[in-house]
């Protein structure tokens, strides 16, 4: 059994604000995975969710020879600068995958040389983060589901490294959510549909990122100026009272145009401003979709010409959301 403190220095050094570990085990709420994906909650996720089922429930078949389970975690958090149409926080700067993996191939390395073999993760893996989370003692999953931690609140972006190296695990964090149901008081689409329980169909960063096609006429409303993701069942949470701004650079907000002038971009464009972000995935069609929704629920006259061309793209994506928007702006004015 190795002493964890010269693996916490190196994630620290590395710039992990936190790091855990936990046995391998099948994590708590795997069942509840298992049922959440099999009743179609997951949405279009649920194809590449519900491949490897043993390995995504036991990280010990995704790595049999692995002794222990490293679970890192680095703060997000940052104010976002006020603009028409709100980027889910952790989208603001730079893709996390790169800075992270970056980090991982570093600390894999390290116990490389300690006579270690290691499995990196950044939720691209069959692990199930947030249970691993809450297996290493991290924090606990909220109402919402997402994992918080006393210091860092909400903002943590989570890896895993499965290692042949033997620690000593943490203890498990206790819930601490109490009676408290802000989380889904402010759900917009009612997408927490109980306490621990998340209907991803109805979620907005669901609609806004994962989900490809056209976004239901129930929820473009509800959706109001989100335009990726939605931090709202984050930003509520009592214990981001202690929330800090985070020291990693690459994460800091990159400047944007406004709606209407991203508006008229062409692939080429939206690549450019967009290549190393999370917003790239989205490609040009999402993303024009997305901007669309948002200036149908708070744009005004002056977003019309912008519009008027968006309805007449190549793309039908485009064309149907840029046409509802127009419609709803003519109708308020």
């Amino acid at each position: 059994m190795r002493d964890p403190g010269p693996l916490r220095e190196k994630a620290k050094e590395l710039g992990f604000d936190v790091c855990r570990i936990a046995r391998v085990q099948v994590p708590p709420y795997a069942d509840y995975f298992e049922e959440w994906v099999s009743l179609g909650q997951a949405g279009e996720m649920g194809s590449w969710l519900a491949r490897d089922p043993d390995k995504r429930m036991d990280p010990q078949k995704l790595m049999p020879e692995a002794e222990s389970l490293i679970v890192l975690g680095l703060n997000y958090y940052q104010n976002e600068e006020p603009r028409r149409g709100r980027i889910a926080k952790y989208a603001l700067g730079r893709d996390y995958h790169d800075l992270i993996t970056d980090k991982l191939k570093a600390l894999d390395i390290w116990m490389q040389e300690l006579g270690g073999i290691q499995r990196k993760a950044v939720d691209t893996s069959a692990i199930l983060e947030k249970p691993a989370a809450v297996l290493a003692g991290i924090g606990w999953q909220g109402k919402s589901t997402i994992l918080i931690h006393k210091k860092w609140g909400t903002w943590l972006f989570l890896a895993e490294i499965l290692t042949t190296l033997e620690f000593p695990a943490d203890a498990e964090e206790k819930d601490r959510c109490g009676s408290c149901t802000r989380c889904i008081d402010i759900c917009p689409t009612r997408a927490i549909t109980a306490p621990y329980q998340l209907d991803a169909r109805r979620c907005i960063s669901y609609l806004t990122i994962e989900h490809k096609g056209s976004i239901p006429v129930e929820f473009r409303t509800a959706i109001g100026d989100h335009l990726y993701g939605c931090d709202d069942c984050l930003d509520v949470c009592p214990w981001n009272r202690w929330a800090r701004k985070t020291e990693e650079p690459e994460l800091a907000a990159i400047c944007r145009p406004d709606l209407r002038e991203m508006l008229i971009w062409d692939d080429a464009r939206f690549r450019k401003e967009f290549r190393g972000t999370p917003i790239f995935r989205l490609k040009r069609n999402r993303w024009l979709r997305n901007i669309s929704v948002v200036l149908g629920n708070i744009g005004d006259q002056e977003d019309l010409a912008a519009l008027i061309q968006a309805s007449q793209d190549e793309d039908s994506l485009v064309r149907e959301h840029a046409t509802w928007a127009i419609e709803q702006i003519r109708d308020r004015t």
